[in-house]
């Protein structure tokens, strides 16, 4: 078999040999801590499971045409939704398409091999960067190493793993600074582009990042490099044009995404706060997990080599001073707070705050191949820089975060660096240094990866992977799909607030950066409960919403026992059907009233038709004392037992409207207990049905928390009326539905009138017959009538247009760029033979 190319070079083994070290250092540390798919412990813990798994079965249907939808349209979340935005945020990436290889059950394994593809690609990354920076000829070994010491930093294995779109800032941060460098010395102009563009699509909010870490390390390479004030001005230009081309071949995915940002539900805000400055000593030693803290660990070889640089003599004054310096000013950067505004876009993450960090680790491993691209540092360098990590290490003594593995494992792996680099410098054993510096730095990264593995399931929400309980989910889901005809919801016992895309099926569920913010009112307004602040909805398990929104098939499951809050529960997945109008329905031309503060009231408007009776309710303690009033609409609650009494008529459906109980309730005493889970705004507790009832009725409450409990909490169904109003929305409904990937066409009976809606949320974006589409109280509505029988409602993602218009210039400003050196050398060539420059 003849070797490949790229591994003929001492460069191209330096890469691969960076990207192994990664991937084998990363599974270790995961068997280490016995997680998925080396344990029994998950990793799918918070936005993993709950976002990343779900979208990337959802791009695994996509590429084997077994979506509801396609690249515009997402059909099973949210009711209806865009999806072009969710691509661009989560799936854009090339390495994301690898899923599409594995089994649909094995969609976990399939998303962590893509994270060690990722991981061992920004080592290869790094370590071809480096050796393009100063070739460093017969130390490309080395220049592994410390390429995968920066894939390997405390960012990565404690943040990215579990964020795996961010792993793509990762590898966009070398291949930017590799474009820069081209533009510095005017080469590789259409590849420099490309890779800002390949950076850009694959992960707009990291790549930002990058691109400021690549602009600061391109000005440090100006200003040390030998040249004119000019020719650095020139080089400079280079580069701006090279990242403007990019970004705006780019665009068609890059306007999409940033305009479902705008028209996305407000999520968290909060102040920015910098961490203590033991904690952020701490976060560069091994061992230490801290969630509001810059994880700059990169293993103590390459931080003792970058310490070292200003110590060593035999590397020029200008380059001493000038990468320490630019690690010192980055650092600062990660504490203050314009500087962190701007690092984020100018806007507060609503989690971890030092997301940046990999762009200052990155700029260390740099500093550290700046200390031996020339020459192997003497005693002096390694003392000093020995000295600055014993400053260091006595720093982050105070901090908590420091375990009993942080000192012996720093002392360990500093050891090992020092005996590598005296015996390189002697140049004997050489192999041995290599094991020795590539051992320590393994060692280091595998417990760090470990104990940030357990931590997380100490600290954050985790989700099982793939097993028996989604299988039964997915094919009971599967046995009862119509649509269109109807839809059918995977039901109101979630494994992931994502599960239409794991399991199937047409539900409201959607968790995503992009909820819709009209989305998120309108289930607010039908007493949706929802998580993360309004960026998660929950679907709506509620006959009246079902018929709304033509569910006509429910799924029921057991609740899910991963979750340490559920009890146990041995029921059987079961299916629930409803008879229900088309997608499509029409209602009189009248204007439609505004939302209420009742849901049960806004539940009626949206479906026509009065159907609940709102009874009077009183809230009593255990003791029999009325609750207190915390406002005009909502008795007060504290932890404790509550009963809420109410009449509802004989023959009812009795539903609990209480959006920020945290606890239980049931119907009567011995009712099966229901969990609610408000907490808002946090934490918001749907619409729950208790069950038959008639007469004077008594609901059981059980507060774990303090919260509220509305006035308006009971709402009695009458599930006559319910039938009649179904019928009417039947009899006037579309006779037949074609829905398609980026739209819907309906055909409606001959002589209608009025308003035709659609049962999706009337998110920006939609047209209907040519123009923009109306809202009918949040949904997709289109004047009908003079004869007309069909409506044809068309989906494009705001900023479509433009990102092609603009992609599209930028690649004929790119070829222009790239045809204008022969075309101008033919001209010469033709006037230098005298004949006209055409």
């Amino acid at each position: 078999m003849r070797t490949p190319p790229f591994l003929r070079s001492p460069r191209g083994r330096g890469a691969a040999l960076a990207a192994v070290l990664t991937v084998v250092t990363v599974c270790a540390g995961d068997a280490m801590a016995r997680g998925y798919p080396f344990g029994p412990r998950t990793r799918s813990v918070n936005d993993l499971g709950n976002q990343f798994v779900p979208f990337h079965a959802r791009l695994w249907d996509l590429l084997h045409g077994r979506a509801d939808g396609g690249l515009l349209l997402n059909w099973r979340s949210g009711f209806g939704t865009s999806f072009l935005p969710d691509l661009g945020t989560y799936l854009s990436s090339p390495f994301a398409l690898l899923v599409g290889v594995f089994p649909r059950d094995r969609i976990d394994l399939a998303v962590y091999v893509v994270t060690l593809v990722k991981t061992g690609a920004a080592a290869a990354a790094m370590t071809w960067l480096l050796t393009a920076l100063r070739r460093g000829r017969g130390r490309e070994w080395l220049a592994a190493v410390l390429g995968a010491s920066y894939a390997l930093c405390g960012w990565s294995v404690a943040e990215a793993v579990y964020n795996p779109m961010w792993l793509d800032g990762l590898i966009a941060f070398p291949l930017l600074c590799l474009a820069g460098e081209w533009a510095r010395t005017a080469r590789r102009p259409v590849l420099g582009t490309l890779l800002v563009t390949l950076a850009w699509v694959s992960n707009f909010y990291t790549a930002y990042m990058a691109t400021l870490g690549a602009a600061l390390v391109l000005v440090v390479r100006l200003l040390l490099e030998d040249g004119t004030s000019r020719e650095r001005v020139r080089g400079l230009v280079r580069a701006v044009r090279t990242v403007l081309l990019g970004i705006g071949i780019a665009a068609p995915v890059l306007l999409p995404v940033f305009l479902g940002t705008r028209h996305a539900y407000p999520g968290w805000t909060r102040e920015f706060a910098p961490a203590a400055w033991p904690d952020v000593a701490a976060r560069l030693l091994p061992a230490t997990y801290g969630f509001f803290s810059p994880a700059v660990f990169l293993g103590t070889g390459a931080l003792l080599l970058a310490c070292a640089l200003a110590f060593h003599r035999a590397v020029p004054r200008a380059e001493r001073w000038g990468w320490p310096g630019l690690v010192a000013v980055v650092a600062l950067s990660l504490q203050w707070g314009p500087t962190h505004l701007l690092w984020h876009a100018f806007a507060t993450p609503n989690g971890s705050p030092f997301r940046q960090t990999f762009v200052l680790c990155g700029i260390v491993v740099i500093a550290a191949w700046s200390t031996v691209a020339r020459a192997w540092p003497d005693r002096r360098a390694l003392l000093g820089g020995g000295g600055v990590l014993a400053l260091i290490a006595a720093t982050a003594a105070p901090s908590a975060l420091v375990t009993r593995w942080t000192y012996p494992l720093f002392a360990a792996g500093l050891v090992a660096a020092v005996c590598a680099l005296a015996l390189v410098r002697r140049g004997r054993f050489v192999a041995l240094a290599v094991l020795l510096l590539a051992g320590a730095q393994a060692g280091q990264a595998a417990a760090t990866t470990a104990y940030a593995d357990r931590q997380r399931l100490k600290l954050l929400d985790d989700y099982a992977p793939w097993g028996e309980r989604q299988r039964l989910q997915s094919e009971a889901v599967a046995r009862a799909d119509g649509w269109p005809r109807y839809r059918t919801d995977p039901g109101p016992e979630q494994t992931t607030a994502n599960d239409p895309l794991v399991v199937g099926g047409q539900g409201g569920a959607y968790y995503s950066s992009h909820t819709p913010d009209v989305t998120t009112r309108t289930f607010l307004a039908l007493g949706g409960g929802w998580t993360s602040r309004g960026r998660a909805v929950q679907g709506l398990d509620n006959p009246v919403t079902d018929a709304v929104f033509s569910v006509g098939a429910r799924v029921h499951s057991p609740r899910d026992p991963h979750q340490v809050w559920n009890r146990p529960d041995d029921r059987p997945v079961t299916v629930t059907r409803q008879d229900v109008p088309p997608l499509v329905t029409v209602r009189p031309s009248a204007e439609a009233p505004r939302w209420g503060r009742s849901p049960f009231r806004n539940q009626e408007m949206l479906l026509g038709a009065s159907v609940y009776t709102r009874p009077a309710t009183v809230l009593r303690s255990a003791d029999g004392a009325p609750a207190a009033d915390r406002n005009p609409y909502a008795y007060e609650v504290r932890p404790g037992t509550y009963t809420l009494g109410a009449s509802c008529p004989a023959g009812s459906r009795v539903f609990l409207w209480a959006p920020d109980l945290f606890g239980t309730a049931r119907l009567g005493a011995t009712g099966e207990p229901n969990d609610l889970r408000g907490d808002m705004p946090a934490r918001r507790a749907g619409m729950l049905p208790l069950g038959p009832g008639g007469g004077r009725i008594a609901v059981t409450l059980r507060a774990e928390r303090a919260g509220t409990v509305p006035h308006e909490a009971v709402g009695c169904l009458d599930p006559g009326r319910l039938a009649s109003a179904v019928a009417g929305l039947k009899r006037t409904g579309a006779t037949r539905v074609t829905v398609s990937g980026s739209g819907v066409r309906a055909e409606l009976p001959p002589g209608t009138r009025g308003v035709a809606v659609l049962a999706a949320p009337r998110i920006a974006g939609w047209s209907c017959d040519g123009r923009p589409a109306g809202s009918y109280l949040g949904l997709v509505a289109a004047p009908v009538g003079d004869g007309r029988t069909t409506v044809d409602c068309a989906f494009r993602p705001p900023g479509l247009r433009a990102g092609t218009f603009a992609g599209a210039a930028a690649l004929a400003a790119l070829l222009a760029t790239a045809l204008a050196p022969a075309a101008l050398a033919r001209i010469r060539r033709r006037r230098a033979r005298g004949l006209p420059g055409r």
